[in-house]
């Protein structure tokens, strides 16, 4: 569809988020004409949502800002289980206690993007544990699974590479699909939700819902999901080197999630600046035009604009500062992230590959020995040659700190205590 009449699936349209939308113009005209209700489910399979999931959160946040109901659906029970879409292996079981510790820090990452409230517009938080675990088992089957086609469900992708690669697909995981639907049914009888968004991953499970909605509500649901997205050399979204980019501040310092968008490849920044900071489109297609060493400069707009949103606007230019600081002027700059080491040990002194490990700059010391013979390794930027070097107390500045650093870009500082 050439144009949408609606504000939102304009803006989704023109900033690159529709992979695949069930009936285009069907959806376009419910824009267009009511408040739209739409959900995203999100698993509790760690205590904070990673980067992967922000092209997600975007999409709620510009259904508010458009003037629709964005719901937050929180799989308190489907995480019991675990979403097989896609994956080579089952996911661990998580306990009860698990999910819901994880449910109460990965609430706390939306709170930035989305308004919550009991208004029209505003945005609703729900838990699909309220209705999932207290169904009866018989009773689901009569009613909810003899609507399932077996033959149908062993067609889709997701299933289908599994078997395919002769992975072993349990029941549990068979299921998920079906829990995932029915969530979709509920949420149109409960808060009269009519679209489910998501990766595409999920066109699917997705389908299946609004197949359901149609044999037992006789209501038109719809679906829309976003490209996969990687990198433009194929990484993953929401990973970097050392682990995981979090939401959350206390497992990701802001200065560590703006280095981690600083550090975008060039062909991706007009991606990203579009999908996920707010700012003007033009002001996208200029920044976007920039070459040669001016494409940082929009880097640094790029990672200031999503780590203001997340953040805060005065964490962000922080960090921007710190990063200047560091690199430009070679300071060590407070705000850099730091470990607490201590002081007896480093007057015994500490080898330079497990303090490397110990700062999240290397998963082993094996992968540390590699950053070494490589030349990527420095101690108070002076290149470490030998693996066997060990920190001392002689080792810490005028500041009484010692600076590790993984190339130009990444850099801890160790603390005595």
């Amino acid at each position: 569809m050439s144009a949408y009449k609606s504000d939102f699936l304009r803006i989704m349209s023109e900033r690159g988020f529709i992979h695949q939308i069930s009936d285009e113009t069907g959806l376009d005209q419910l824009f267009a004409k009511e408040t739209v209700s739409a959900y995203i489910g999100f698993d509790a399979t760690a205590k904070s949502l990673h980067a992967g999931s922000l092209i997600q959160i975007m999409m709620l946040h510009w259904l508010q800002q458009t003037g629709h109901r964005p719901i937050a659906l929180m799989g308190g029970g489907t995480s019991m289980i675990g979403d097989p879409s896609f994956k080579d292996e089952a996911r661990k079981l998580l306990t009860p206690e698990d999910i819901e510790s994880n449910l109460v820090g990965i609430r706390r990452n939306f709170a930035p993007y989305l308004r919550f409230g009991s208004g029209a517009g505003d945005a609703v938080m729900v838990n699909n544990a309220d209705w999932l675990m207290e169904i009866n088992y018989v009773n689901f089957l009569r009613d909810v699974g003899r609507h399932f086609s077996v033959n149908r469900m062993l067609a889709f992708d997701s299933v289908k590479l599994r078997l395919d690669r002769e992975q072993s697909l349990s029941f549990l995981e068979f299921n998920y699909m079906i829990l995932q639907a029915y969530d979709f049914v509920e949420l149109y009888k409960r808060v009269g939700c009519r679209l489910q968004m998501g990766g595409s991953d999920q066109w699917g499970n997705i389908v299946n819902g609004i197949d359901l909605g149609h044999r037992m509500e006789s209501v038109q649901l719809f679906a829309m999901t976003t490209p996969l997205l990687t990198t433009s050399s194929g990484a993953k979204m929401g990973k970097s080197a050392s682990g995981a980019v979090w939401l959350d501040g206390d497992m990701l310092s802001a200065y560590e999630f703006w280095q981690y968008w600083r550090n975008t490849e060039d062909a991706d920044v007009g991606r990203f600046l579009k999908l996920y900071t707010t700012l003007p489109l033009d002001e996208v297609a200029r920044l976007e035009k920039l070459g040669g060493s001016e494409i940082n400069e929009a880097k640094k707009i790029l990672a200031t604009e999503i780590t203001a949103m997340l953040h805060g606007r005065e964490a962000a230019e922080t960090a921007s500062e710190t990063a200047r600081k560091t690199f430009e002027e070679g300071a060590l700059a407070d705000a850099l992230p730091s470990i607490d080491v201590a002081k007896a040990d480093l007057e015994a002194g500490i080898g330079i590959l497990s303090l490397f490990v110990s700062a999240g700059l290397a998963g082993s010391n094996g992968e540390a020995r590699r950053h070494v013979q490589g030349g990527a390794v420095r101690l108070n930027d002076q290149a470490v040659t030998d693996d066997r070097r060990v920190v001392t107390l002689q080792d810490l500045g005028a500041q009484g700190v010692a600076k590790l650093s993984f190339g130009r870009k990444k850099h801890v500082l160790v603390r005595p205590i």
